[in-house]
Order: C-alpha cells, then structure tokens, then sequence
C-alpha cells in the first residue's frame, strides 16, 4: 500500500546516497496553523507529499555504521501526552502469530520485550539486471529469537513488467538471487503492489518457481492490498494466491491515503468488513491481519507545486505582495497563510479495539507496519499464546 511505496522511495533514495529520510508524523486534532510559505518561480517541476510531515532523522555516519537511536528524545515526545488518552479495560489480546516490520538502518526501533514471532527485514529492491540491491543483515536487529523473513519490494510498474514477465529474460535470474538471499532468513516475503494487470499469471507462476527454488524448509509469503469483497480478474485474488504460500498478509490500511480526502488510515468498520471477507477465502493458518502504527496528515491548502506566471501573480494579488527581492537575479517571494491540517492516527485503545475484533473473527494471526511508528504503551496489551 502506499505507506510502503513511500518507505521504498525513502530506501531507494537512502542507498543512492546516505542523508535524510521521511517519516510520517502523527498530528493530534484537526488544527489551525500559520505556514511560512515560500513561491519561487525556480521551483516548477519540485514535488513534494504534502501529508508527509517531515521529522529530522539522523544523519548515517560516512563509515557505514548505526546512528544512535534518538530515544531520549522520542521517550520526551511520548512522555508529554498532547491529549487525555482513553484507556482499554480488560486482559491483553492473544495471538499465536504478531508480525513486525522493521526498516533498514532503523533496527534500533525493536526492542527483544516486543511480543514479535516472525519479523519483516524491508527491504530488498531488485534492480533492471535482475540483481537484488543491498541485501540487509539480519544480525543488526539485537535479541530477536523468532523467525525472520526478507521483504522484496518492488516499488516501479514497469519495473515489475518487466521482472514477472519471462520474455524479458531476467525473471529466473531474480527467482534464483531471492533463493539465494534467504540462506540467512527463515523466509521470503515478496511485497509487489504495483503488479499490471496483464500479468495477473505471470505474478502467480512468479510466487510458485519461487516456492520450488526455495523448497519447504523455508517460508514464502505475500503481500496483499485489502478487499471486502471477489473482484473479477483480481491481480491479488486471495484464493488463487493461498496455495502458493505459506502466509497471506493483508494490508488493512491506506483506508484513506495521501491525496485522499482526510480519514482514518483504518477505519474499524472499513476493517470489519475485509475482515468478514478474508475469513470466508482464507484459511485461519495462512491468514495474517495488518495493522499501521503510523497516521497521517491533510491540510486545506497547498502551494508546494509549480506554478503559470499568471498563478503567480494571482497569489502575490490576493496576498497584497507587491515587492519582490531577487536572487540571484531569481525574482522570489515571502507570505504567511492560514491553512487547516486535519491528522488521523492510531493509539494503545484503537489498536487494542482492532485487534480484539480481528479476535471475535477467530483470527490469530496479526502484523504490524511497522516497528517504531507505535504508540509505545501498546506493547503490554499484546501477548503471544
């Protein structure tokens, strides 16, 4: 879903060259803020997500090694509530399966009290050669005793034509550099959301070579976009997939997403009914609920994007800006608006809410994306059967 499309460009981008990357922050209520924006005719053609509300992450040391983890001052943030907190009641929520996604170079964010069994290393991006990029190293994640599985992402549709279809004559060579990369994991998870429609089959026979390359010893799973009910030529239809797998997941979230109008990223009711649905295609054992620790953020109003001259001078009117400066011989300008940013995310009592539903389905198997966006005190209500 589009929360991962966003960590893949973030981690095609950080193995171009080490510097900063995005991460979506979570806003609290619907509020009014006054946004220094800045229009230059210099910036036609720059884009950038608006819903993603930049946080500085830390700058990778040039000799390869971790930074440390800024947990004094995300211990500050989460310490100083913004809002009152409902709590949940009753026991923790069981499962005999929790999923945990952690992202290259954040394997500071698990921690070994986490209630995880089976942890998601993204990723690994596979590049036009047929060759897969940066193969992470499982050992960096501290104290996990679980299993690990190596997520392959693919984050370009052309791209994935072009990997699935076996004219092109590097599928094989992909299937066999996958097999390969799992000597140190438990598993393969292949995370292609982009799949075109016309290879539909090609992404099934794709799923099942791997399955015969890597044989049973380890475990091949897949990602799944969310559906409530059959769709006709499905590219991920649940039934067709299952055979070919050990574990199903599906991503129940992106509910709303980041051109979308403002929602829940997973709205419980939205969530019932894929819910309802799954259960009736899938059986219990392969299938694996997704849940997003992360929120998101709208606002009313954007400038950030390029602009006719007309557009220009219509906003420097309405703004009452009649002097502009030049640099370097560049004509720019400065004002301040008034915009309207709405924010929807998750805590400890919707997660817990969730999760006990998924529950009352008799569903036993969960997984979250991802480790380190959590509201921190989520943690004691989880436990593992």
């Amino acid at each position: 879903m589009e929360a991962k499309r966003e960590a893949q460009n973030i981690f095609i981008k950080k193995r171009a060259r080490h510097g900063r990357r995005c991460s979506t922050s979570l806003c609290i209520l619907c509020i009014t803020l006054l946004l220094c924006i800045t229009v230059s005719s210099a910036s036609a053609g720059s884009k950038k997500d608006m819903q993603q509300n930049t946080e500085e992450e830390p700058v990778l040391p040039d000799d390869g090694s971790l930074p440390e983890a800024p947990s004094a001052q995300i211990e500050q943030d989460v310490n100083r509530p913004a809002y009152f907190h409902d709590l949940p009641t009753g026991d923790p929520v069981t499962f005999h399966e929790v999923w945990g996604y952690v992202m290259v170079d954040r394997e500071y964010e698990y921690d070994p009290s986490m209630p995880i069994t089976d942890l998601c290393y993204f990723g690994v991006e596979v590049n036009a050669y047929g060759e897969l990029e940066a193969i992470p190293n499982v050992s960096k994640v501290k104290g996990f005793k679980g299993r690990t599985h190596l997520v392959a992402a693919c984050s370009s549709r052309s791209l994935t034509h072009f990997v699935l279809d076996p004219q092109y004559g590097v599928r094989e060579k992909v299937i066999d550099a996958l097999a390969k990369a799992t000597s140190q994991y438990d598993g393969i998870q292949i995370d292609y959301e982009l799949v075109p429609a016309r290879d539909a089959k090609n992404f099934r026979t794709f799923l099942s070579d791997i399955r015969a390359k890597i044989g049973k010893e380890k475990w091949l799973t897949v990602c799944v976009p969310a559906r409530v009910k059959d769709i006709k030529d499905d590219i991920y239809n649940y039934k067709a997939l299952e055979p070919l797998v050990d574990r199903v997941i599906i991503m129940a979230y992106d509910q709303h997403w980041s051109t979308s109008e403002p929602g829940a990223v997973a709205g419980m009711d939205w969530c019932r009914r894929i819910a309802d649905y799954a259960v009736t295609v899938l059986p219990k054992k392969k299938l694996v609920m997704g849940l997003p620790f992360y929120g998101r953020t709208w606002q009313d109003t954007s400038y950030g994007k390029a602009w006719y001259f007309s557009g220009v001078n219509r906003i420097m009117n309405e703004n009452d800006m009649h002097v502009i400066e030049r640099e370097d011989g560049v004509p720019h300008f400065t004002f301040k608006t008034e915009v309207t940013v709405t924010g929807y995310f998750d805590d400890t009592y919707s997660l817990v809410e969730r999760s006990r539903m998924y529950q009352s389905k008799n569903i036993d198997r969960i997984a979250f994306w991802r480790i380190g966006q959590e509201d921190p005190s989520f943690w004691p209500w989880l436990t593992v059967k």
